[in-house]
């Protein structure tokens, strides 16, 4: 750890489907322009669907098996796809989701986004949310990277480049994110608070057992490690962290 170490916590926000609801229906038109781009590259619809569940699978993100497999540009894939996203038309400002970013104690705490995006679409989305004068920094997939060699999340190369970005240790980690292999990616790294944003139910099975030291507590609480201070918490209303992490926001924050 450098001389230039910040002692104050850092708290990682993942970006698509946790600071805006999945109902926005992002996803929906990400894999339409994503089967789009399968089509342009030449693979029939009914095999690219069985390819971006296996490169989704196997490499975290469909972009990287396709620089792989299919020499695809991944900055073509990224103007193709990401960049051709309709957003203007399905993200607006959450006043809640503003005030809860606002009142964040940021003498105490440090905030910063952690997604699985490229850079362009990270600020965009930040941007169209009037969120992105809350974030000291955006850690983001480098999809220049040669073969497509950039890591992602749940790998751990790259939270400990995020945690190397930030000159923290996992022990200063709050972490939430609305993907269950995410949230256990951090939590096995010791990453001290993670929180699972599960707004339809549907991730929660997906925790599993987390490791052998984890049981069960109360309905928000999932998982308490008997690590000392690592934790795992499901909530499904994004004001949730609020009551989650007490210690964050400011005393007469509401």
């Amino acid at each position: 750890m450098s001389s230039n170490h910040d002692p104050r916590p850092i708290i990682w926000f993942d970006i698509d489907n946790c600071l805006y609801s999945k109902d926005a229906g992002v996803d929906e038109l990400m894999k339409e322009k994503i089967e789009k781009y399968f089509e342009k590259i030449g693979i029939p619809s009914d095999e690219s669907r069985m390819l971006r569940h296996r490169y989704y699978t196997e490499y975290g993100l469909a972009i990287r098996g396709l620089v792989r497999h299919h020499k695809v540009d991944p900055l073509d894939y990224d103007a193709q796809c990401d960049a051709a996203l309709p957003l203007e038309n399905v993200l607006k400002p959450d006043p809640e989701r503003q005030q809860l970013l606002r009142d964040i104690d940021r003498s105490k705490f440090r905030v910063w986004a952690l997604t699985n995006a490229y850079v362009n679409h990270a600020t965009r989305v930040l941007r169209l949310l009037g969120l992105a004068d809350y974030f000291e920094a955006v850690v983001s997939c480098d999809y220049t990277a040669t073969a497509g060699s950039f890591s992602c999340k749940p790998e751990p190369a790259y939270y400990n480049e995020a945690l190397a970005a930030a000159n923290a240790t996992p022990a200063q980690c709050y972490f939430v994110d609305d993907s269950a292999l995410n949230i256990k990616g951090a939590h096995v790294l010791g990453w001290a608070k993670c929180v699972l944003f599960d707004e339809h139910g549907d991730q929660r099975p997906k925790l599993g057992v987390i490791d052998g030291q984890g049981t069960p507590t109360t309905s928000t609480s999932i998982w308490s490690d008997l690590r000392s201070g690592v934790e795992v918490k499901v909530v499904s209303r994004f004001t949730d962290l609020r009551e989650v992490w007490k210690e964050v926001f400011v005393q007469d924050s509401k």
